[in-house]
């Protein structure tokens, strides 16, 4: 036992049935009395008429202002819960280069929306949390999630039996990105911190433009577009992809010695992967500027397993002119970090895994003239 912690600190062994419902029942009461303690939409409301009541003129176009006198006054009219808001700190840091001091209306109430958001979410988040240690395990995602589609209207169109395929697609993601050593779990600070509650939660849109629902990955089209390329490669309907299976994926144009790699490094099941393995592997060819996506590839690139790539390891792909493009430190081999600030990884494991990737960069001088030659083309007719 670590020194300092007491019985009374220590989480219920899994036979203690009834000391860990005691503990989950205290936990939500808890939680749902930090809820109480946030503004509701009928004190937002009255927030912003007082806010508008006290601004301060002149307007700055079609922005009302408000100047410190008027800002605490507020603060003391708005009430206990706004207190927190109504600081010389949170004034200054939305104060800019207004002449007369003072600060917009709309930014400070944007900036008190944003943190209710944020600590309803966390509570919301936190309800999942079963061990209370402030991570979410995959189950406790899974689950958070499962509850939220019939909150999203975006979502209405789902059929019911796709939605444990739903759930694993928005969840790999999460995962993929915010758990790089695979541990299973995830910060609850991590998960508010990055930018994909926001994507996930935007589905609130009735309006949400097709365009946003395609580059959104937790739209319906957007999932539905994944898990159907996983069944059009899946020609022989077993629920899992073989190696020549995977080999059609894209443009059919990776190459086998990539290929073989994906196999020899990625989980599979007497040789073939599953959806979850597959996820993973579209969100890495997908987002390859991203340092996670670099480090799923770097680790297939990296054959003999030494932490950096050597003139061997790229010549067994493809040829050392790639040292070239990231001018690593050293000047023998290329670190994932190299990788990464050359500012030319998704070009590099373009190359290194695509034969067309490898071609239109062989070729890329003559494709530019072709391009200007057309466009000459154009213009004399």
């Amino acid at each position: 036992m670590q020194a300092g912690l007491g019985k009374a600190d220590q989480l219920p062994a899994e036979d203690e049935v009834l000391l860990q419902k005691l503990r989950e029942e205290s936990r939500a009461v808890f939680l749902q009395r930090k809820s109480r303690e946030l503004l509701d939409n009928e004190e937002l409301q009255n927030l912003w008429f007082l806010l508008d009541k006290h601004q301060t003129p002149p307007m700055i176009g079609e922005e009302a202002m408000i100047n410190y006198e008027n800002f605490l006054k507020v603060g003391e009219k708005a009430g206990a819960k706004c207190k927190q808001f109504f600081t010389a700190k949170v004034f200054a840091k939305l104060l800019h280069t207004d002449s007369y001091g003072r600060i917009s209306i709309m930014q400070f109430f944007n900036y008190v929306m944003r943190k209710v958001w944020l600590h309803q979410t966390r509570i919301g988040l936190s309800l999942y949390d079963v061990a209370g240690q402030g991570y979410l395990r995959e189950s406790d995602l899974e689950n958070y999630i499962l509850e939220l589609i019939p909150t999203l209207p975006q979502l209405d169109g789902l059929e019911k039996s796709f939605y444990s395929f739903y759930v694993c697609t928005a969840v790999r993601k999460f995962f993929f990105f915010l758990d790089p050593l695979r541990t299973g779990k995830i910060k609850i600070q991590d998960i508010l911190a990055c930018s994909f509650l926001d994507d996930l939660l935007e589905l609130r849109d009735e309006e949400l433009s097709k365009e946003s629902q395609e580059t959104n990955w937790f739209s319906a089209p957007s999932a539905l577009r994944v898990y159907g390329q996983y069944l059009n490669l899946d020609k022989d309907h077993n629920g899992m992809l073989s190696k020549e299976e995977l080999s059609r994926y894209g443009t059919a144009t990776m190459t086998n010695v990539f290929l073989d790699r994906v196999f020899q490094e990625c989980l599979t099941y007497d040789g073939e992967m599953d959806y979850k393995t597959y996820l993973d592997f579209v969100l890495a060819l997908e987002n390859r500027k991203e340092p996670a996506a670099l480090q799923y590839i770097f680790k297939l690139l990296d054959i003999e397993n030494k932490g950096y790539l050597n003139v061997f390891s790229l010549n067994y792909f493809f040829r050392d002119e790639i040292f070239d493009m990231v001018k690593p430190k050293d000047p023998l081999k290329i670190s994932l970090q190299d990788l990464i600030n050359s500012n030319q990884g998704d070009t590099v494991t373009t190359i290194l895994i695509d034969l067309n990737g490898f071609w239109t960069y062989e070729n890329r001088e003559a494709l530019v003239a072709n391009d200007s030659e057309n466009s000459t083309d154009l213009d004399d007719t």
